[in-house]
């Protein structure tokens, strides 16, 4: 009797003392390519967390510091906070025009109709 893959349950007279431990594979797969802002073709993806909007913007192929500087100086011009998780930015509140304003100033590039 299975209710889906979040909620899974072992019902049965096992006495072991182990717990089994759910794997589920990653959804995306992780580039190493690194490439330059210009070759970056970035979408937006908006979460509902905890009742709090989160923006997130990616998927970004480049080196952990330079996507940390280029997170900090956003930061700074949004005055808002962020932070840097599985190739994507994730900045609070919904700020899909105001960072696609700085990032083109910086020569990003993005998907079409984002």
């Amino acid at each position: 009797m299975s209710r889906g893959k979040k909620l899974d349950i072992f019902v049965g007279a096992d006495f072991d003392d182990s717990w089994a431990e759910v794997q589920s594979p990653r959804k995306s797969v992780v580039s190493d390519e690194i490439l330059e802002p210009s070759k970056h073709f970035l979408f937006f993806k908006k979460e509902k967390r905890r009742g709090k909007t989160v923006t997130l913007v990616g998927e970004f192929h480049m080196p952990k510091t330079d996507v940390t500087a280029t997170l900090k100086m956003l930061k700074k011009k949004l005055g808002c906070g962020g932070t840097y998780k599985d190739n994507f930015m994730e900045f609070q509140g919904e700020l899909k025009n105001k960072l696609k304003e700085n990032l083109l100033k910086d020569g990003f590039k993005f998907r079409q109709g984002h």
